[in-house]
């Protein structure tokens, strides 16, 4: 990956130096994992950060054989930030919900990298504040229909990792038990909703391909108050 597509390709890595750019990509490590497969253990969070280069993730919380899916990430995003600078311990683990291609950054050149480039820092910072107000907003709905939260939800994954096609937004067909746990509903109404929303048109769930396309994003966003 040339350094410009990297810049493009990252979010994070918009305002970064061309030099800190060259640096992290000649020592990224590249991970390749398979669905289902855990992509980060509870004992190995603070270790490094990781970019997803491809694939879908979610990070769960894990309590004895119980678990619930607190975010669901995609292509351009990345996770294991605020656990390099907090060593307490973890609870919480990554698994990949698609193939997933990752690159991971050491938590000690990482940080190395955050003093030398003041903007990149910066950046970091607005990103962390945004997943905060995504968090605050997610309370703000606590209260709204099911509905009205699925499709917040399902707009706010198009709009973070969505790929256009000629179908329409497609995002990856997320198993429905964490669909609703980030979206705090049941998985029964999860279902139902889902079901609902491909008769009207406004999506349709592909299986096979295990993707989705939300074709009438523009009523989703009016259903989720975003129009």
């Amino acid at each position: 990956m040339q350094t410009e597509a990297f810049s493009e390709f990252f979010p994070l890595m918009s305002t970064a130096k061309p030099e800190t750019l060259e640096w992290l990509l000649y020592i990224a490590i590249e991970h390749e994992y398979p669905t289902g497969r855990a992509v980060l253990m509870e004992d190995a969070w603070g270790n490094a950060v990781y970019f997803v280069v491809s694939g879908w993730v979610k990070v769960r919380r894990t309590a004895g054989e119980d678990s619930i899916a607190l975010a669901i990430l995609g292509r351009g995003d990345f996770f294991g930030e605020m656990a390099i600078l907090d060593e307490s311990p973890r609870s919480t683990d990554v698994i990949a919900l698609s193939r997933v291609k990752l690159l991971s950054i050491s938590r000690e050149r990482f940080i190395e990298i955050l003093f030398k480039d003041p903007q990149l820092h910066h950046r970091m910072l607005q990103l962390m504040v945004g997943r905060l107000r995504q968090v605050n907003m997610r309370l703000q709905m606590r209260s709204s229909p099911p509905a009205v939260k699925l499709a917040h939800t399902l707009v706010s994954l198009a709009e973070s990792y969505g790929q256009e096609s000629e179908t329409g937004k497609e995002i990856l067909h997320i198993p429905y038990k964490d669909l609703a746990d980030i979206t705090e509903i049941g998985v029964e109404e999860t279902t139902k909703i889902m079901e609902k929303l491909d008769d009207r048109g406004w999506l349709k769930i592909d299986t096979t391909n295990q993707v989705v396309y939300l074709i009438n994003l523009k009523q989703l966003m009016n259903l989720a108050g975003k129009g």
